[in-house]
């Protein structure tokens, strides 16, 4: 079971690693393709135990609490993109010279012969909104199309499905890469690098390796952030086809082989004829909603993905006029006596906030929660001229206190000793009186939300709820 295409699995004994919302399905399909499945997974809780029992009616063996073993007779192990690489599983099966896919390997694997190729984007932040600006593009060129992987639909609904697609647009997560051995995208984009799940993967250059492994093997397009030189590095290690191109994309003027902005417009000097002497109009940066930095970037990403694609400029332009970002990302909620609200409860780490806090002039920052190993000081630096002031909340809030005395001594901090469900109103409200008319308050926590809410789209909502409570004094 090396790298061919497996076309007979019928008999063949298939460990998956972990139920949950890609082994549950991995071991069905598997189970109706006619292999002998048995599931391992560490929990053994009610969840759990109701997935076993509909896993165990279509014949499947499931053995809760000890996700360790290595099945006797094992043939494949398919995991959870999240199981760490340094489980005893993982130890056993390399042990035994048995491979280990993960879902997204599974899915590449069980492609028919005329499916439809693959745009992958990955990146430490945007990957999100970046698929889903390329999926609104190519719908917008009338390809048959959908966001998959990370994201929406699963990529073993979309590569077994009826739906009959032209292309996909597919996020892919580090975890993911790691166990995809042998995906070959027909293009793919890294937008950015910089520290995140290093728990998971040991190790910086681990984690950027892992990254790097969407551009192996791609035919048109590896595209790269000029601004983050080690995304460039990633391409130039890629062993990719014969007349794969490099395309960079970047905020400022486009060389040749880039894509980027000219007065207001962004534009293409890479998928044109004669891309020293041209440049193809694409869109208005007011075509970008919303038009903050970061997110220009990652509409110019998903352009020259699509264009790699063959897109026509107009797609382009109508795709990101189309496109609506999901909620919790840089989301304007309200403005108040000339002081906006806006919600970016999904900035959970520091790069993320970098690009936020990059994104307006004067702010009054909420931030706070769990820390994850992050260090504040280089973010706290390079922002604190944009900051009228700061209100902490969480767990780890005392990290970014420490940073703001080091770096922005002159800023007025509020430190709320608080984590009952009140705590954001309080947030907003002593944020509000630190603004002044033109600042932007701004929640963007640089850290993840689990010590005070159930996930960082919750977090949105309480701030959400606390500013229209303002607006309704």
């Amino acid at each position: 079971m090396g790298s061919g295409q497996v076309t007979d699995w019928q008999g063949k004994n298939v460990t998956v690693a972990g139920l949950g919302v890609s082994g549950v399905p991995a071991a069905k399909v598997l189970a109706g393709l006619g292999a002998r499945v048995t599931v391992v997974n560490d929990g053994d809780d009610e969840r759990a135990r109701t997935q076993a029992a509909e896993l165990e009616a279509l014949g499947v063996t499931v053995r809760l609490g000890d996700g360790g073993t290595l099945p006797e007779g094992a043939e494949l192990v398919v995991t959870a993109p999240g199981w760490k690489p340094d489980k005893p599983l993982f130890q056993a099966a390399g042990r035994a010279g048995v491979p280990v896919w993960g879902d997204v390997e599974l899915a590449w694997r069980l492609r028919g012969p005329d499916a439809a190729p693959w745009l992958a984007v990955t990146g430490t932040n945007g990957k999100t909104t970046t698929v889903q600006m390329l999926a609104a593009i190519l719908k917008a060129a009338g390809l048959r199309t959908a966001a998959v992987g990370n994201i929406g639909v699963s990529l073993l609904d979309a590569v077994l499905g009826e739906e009959k697609y032209d292309v996909l647009a597919v996020e892919l997560s580090s975890y993911q890469l790691h166990w995809a051995p042998s995906l070959r995208a027909h293009s793919a984009a890294v937008l950015n690098l910089a520290p995140d799940h290093l728990d998971w993967h040991g190790s910086m250059e681990a984690y950027a390796a892992d990254k790097g492994r969407v551009y192996e093997g791609n035919r048109v397009a590896c595209v790269y952030n000029v601004a983050d030189k080690a995304t460039e590095d990633l391409v130039r290690a890629a062993d990719v086809e014969e007349g794969c191109h490099a395309v960079g994309f970047t905020l400022g003027t486009p060389g040749p082989s880039q894509l980027g902005v000219v007065e207001g417009l962004l534009v293409d000097r890479a998928f044109v004829a004669d891309r020293h002497k041209n440049a193809q109009e694409l869109a208005e940066v007011s075509d970008v909603n919303p038009p903050a930095p970061h997110n220009i970037a990652n509409a110019l990403a998903a352009a020259a993905l699509a264009r790699a694609f063959g897109v026509p400029a107009a797609a382009v332009r109508d795709g990101l006029r189309s496109f609506t970002p999901d909620a919790h990302r840089i989301a304007h909620v309200a403005d108040v006596d000339g002081v906006a609200y806006v919600d970016d409860s999904k900035a959970t780490n520091t790069h993320a906030t970098e690009a936020s806090l990059a994104s307006y002039e004067s702010i009054v920052w909420i931030a706070g929660g769990l820390a994850k190993g992050a260090t504040f000081d280089e973010l706290v630096a390079g922002a604190a001229e944009r900051l009228r002031g700061a209100v902490l909340i969480g767990a780890d809030r005392a990290l970014i206190r420490d940073a703001l005395a080091r770096h922005a001594p002159e800023v007025p901090v509020v430190d709320l000793d608080r984590t009952d469900t009140g705590a954001m109103l309080q947030a907003v409200q002593e944020a509000r009186r630190l603004a002044r008319p033109g600042d932007t308050v701004l929640l963007a926590p640089a850290c993840a939300s689990m010590d005070m809410f159930a996930n960082y789209n919750q977090r949105g909502d309480a701030f959400a709820e606390a500013v229209r409570e303002l607006g309704a004094r």
